[in-house]
């Protein structure tokens, strides 16, 4: 059974940075497509980036291009959101998602989230 675990959350003022950790049991970062969402109170769920399973550099909404940052750790089984220059409207609960073994769709497994809140 695959089961993801997001952490790194908090709350933090604007400008700051944040770094959330997502780390897969039952499988490997290595072999899958990944994803992080977020959902703002009152909003759509959003799809920030995608992490395909071959490692090519993963593609980033509009919204966090130039200030997020997807990365991963084979080593560790874990999968990294480097957030900076945050912004109140960066506020969610962000998720991370995983697909089944060299698959190119990332959307099969989720984690529990993990909030964000950035202060004005």
């Amino acid at each position: 059974q695959v089961q993801l675990v997001e952490s790194g959350g908090g709350l933090v003022e604007a400008g700051a940075s944040l770094r959330l950790s997502c780390t897969i049991s039952g499988g490997s970062v290595s072999q899958r497509s990944m994803a992080w969402f977020r959902q703002a109170p009152g909003k759509e769920r959003e799809l920030l980036t995608v992490l395909h399973w071959s490692g090519t550099s993963p593609n980033y909404t509009d919204a966090v291009k130039g200030r997020f940052t997807f990365s991963r750790d084979n080593a560790k089984n874990t999968v990294y959101l480097q957030m900076n220059s945050l912004k109140p409207e960066d506020t969610a609960v962000y998720y991370c998602t995983a697909g089944r073994p060299y698959d190119n769709y990332a959307y099969d497994f989720w984690g529990q989230g993990t909030q964000v809140t950035v202060s004005s």
